[in-house]
């Protein structure tokens, strides 16, 4: 749970489209545009807990959960849990409007 007291870093509103990758089990993510990876690339030392992942407050369609955005080519993935999916009523291929916050580490 985020402390009310840290330090917001950035906040993003971006529209991605919702792909899946389908290895053993399938997972859902949201890319961010090449401008919202560049701002979170310039903050990610100061909120990554390690190997580049950054924990984040991110809503959904109306659906507010936590995860961490994973860097990859270029740009980082939302990963967007079952839960998320199935409550805001979206699967891949979807165009989604995407709400994150990402903090400063408490360290």
């Amino acid at each position: 749970m985020t402390h009310p007291d840290w330090e917001s870093l950035l906040e993003l509103a971006v529209e991605a489209e919702v792909i899946c990758w389908r290895g053993p089990s399938p997972f859902f993510f949201a890319a961010l545009p090449a401008p919202e990876a560049e701002q979170v690339r310039r903050i990610a030392r100061a909120a990554t807990y390690g190997w580049g992942v950054i924990p984040v407050e991110a809503e959904i369609g109306g659906v507010a959960f936590t995860t961490s955005l994973f860097p990859k080519d270029d740009t980082y993935l939302v990963p967007i849990k079952a839960a998320v999916r199935a409550r805001a009523n979206i699967t891949a291929g979807d165009r989604v409007a995407v709400a994150l916050t990402i903090r400063a580490l408490e360290r």
